[in-house]
């Protein structure tokens, strides 16, 4: 039994490392997510080793699973905590700042590596991986802040569900071109498709039936049973989303946003709270744990910096999508930077396809990371500084 008790044991310290370092950093009037990720990095690859990365780890894929439940925890709450017809109100808008805040990455990324001596494919993979958006890290922050309700916060999130959907269709296409396969239009738009109609869907026919089911499970006397019932949805639209072709979270979201119109949704958002304390923080450490800086060194540093230049302007572009409303662009923008685990993703195909070397590799997680570091007190700077132009605050 040993693996047993070195899980225990690692969770156990994992746990206790979010609380002290989150504190510390909230007393340093910094958000606690800020905290996790940094706490991550100290018992993470690159010091301490505490937490398993490795792939030959037989604990490496179970914090993995868990950081999965984490995040999908983490997007359900902050589905229960939005206003979803005020979020369709800014679908328009939410759509405009999704397409400038993966098109200009994209574009710049490429041209930038392009001009390298590596082959087409390597810069569409650069490109590629600046494109994503981590709505985990900025939805935490928003929340932790108070500002899950305001107007950039409806931006920030409804173009984050769309920059997964889009994001669906870049890793289709760059899986396929890792596997020596021709780019398909049809196929990506298939992918496309899928996303959508299941996102469609699934509020569709979960706001009709979904109040009528927990209204009958609210009768019911077992202890628990309405927490459970919640956590089950969850988890079973979790799974029709990844079986439909689209990604957890997006099932995770839509599950938050359908039990969000039911009249037990308060007493939901209540009790999921303490399995989101634990949860959560696995997912933000295990992303700081994935950091090794003794590969960081100043080669990879340069074109680290260079990309991460790239992916901040390119993303901070998609605050001025909607000119024709008032907002806080700049935070709208900054809320959009983190690239978090879905940026390790698109990396990981690439290194293990071979298209992306391990220096380039590196300098990419250097972006990944230094975007879901900076996000935090940036976004929470823009929204308590009302970073906006005199008469554009929303």
């Amino acid at each position: 039994m040993p693996d047993v008790v070195r899980f225990f044991t690692v969770l156990a310290v994992m746990l206790l490392a979010a609380k002290i370092v989150g504190e510390a950093f909230e007393r340093l009037r910094q958000p606690a997510v800020l905290g996790e990720l940094v706490a991550g990095i100290l018992l993470g690859a690159g010091l301490l080793k505490v937490i398993p990365t490795a792939v030959a780890d037989p604990l490496t894929p179970v914090f993995q699973l868990l950081a999965e439940i984490g995040v999908v925890v983490l997007l359900f709450e902050i589905g229960l905590e939005t206003d979803l017809k005020a979020m369709m109100r800014a679908g328009g808008d939410a759509t405009a700042v999704a397409t400038v805040g993966v098109v200009v990455p994209f574009v710049l990324g490429f041209a930038y590596w392009r001009t390298t001596s590596d082959p087409v494919t390597t810069a569409v993979f650069v490109g590629a991986t600046l494109t994503a958006t981590s709505v985990g890290i900025t939805a935490r922050v928003l929340r932790d802040l108070g500002a899950l309700h305001s107007l950039e916060a409806r931006f920030i999130l409804g173009a984050a569900v769309i920059d997964d959907v889009l994001g669906l269709v870049i890793l289709g296409v760059v899986s396929a071109l890792a596997a020596g396969a021709a780019f398909s239009v049809g196929g990506a738009l298939r992918t496309l498709g899928v996303a959508v109609v299941f996102l469609v869907a699934a509020l569709w026919v979960g706001l009709r039936f979904a109040p009528r089911i927990f209204a009958l499970v609210e009768r019911l006397r077992v202890r628990g049973v309405l927490l459970v019932s919640a956590f089950v949805f969850l988890l079973l639209l979790c799974a029709l989303a990844e079986r439909a072709g689209s990604a957890l979270i997006i099932g995770a979201f839509a599950a938050g946003l359908i039990l969000s119109e039911t009249n037990q949704f308060a007493l939901i958002e209540e009790r999921i709270r303490p399995v989101a304390d634990i949860f959560t923080p696995i997912f933000f450490l295990s992303i700081g744990a994935a950091v090794d800086l003794r590969a960081w060194n100043r080669q990879t540093l340069v074109i680290g910096g260079v990309l991460l230049a790239i992916a901040l302007l390119g993303k901070l572009a998609s605050g001025w999508a909607v000119p024709w409303r008032r907002y806080n662009r700049v935070a709208v923008g900054v809320g959009m930077a983190p690239r978090g685990e879905v940026g390790l993703i698109f990396a990981q195909i690439g290194l293990g396809a071979g298209v992306l070397s391990n220096r380039l590799f590196s300098a990419i997680l250097f972006v990944v990371i230094a975007t879901t570091l900076v996000t935090p007190p940036l976004l929470k700077w823009a929204l308590r500084r009302g970073a906006a132009p005199p008469g554009e605050t929303a």
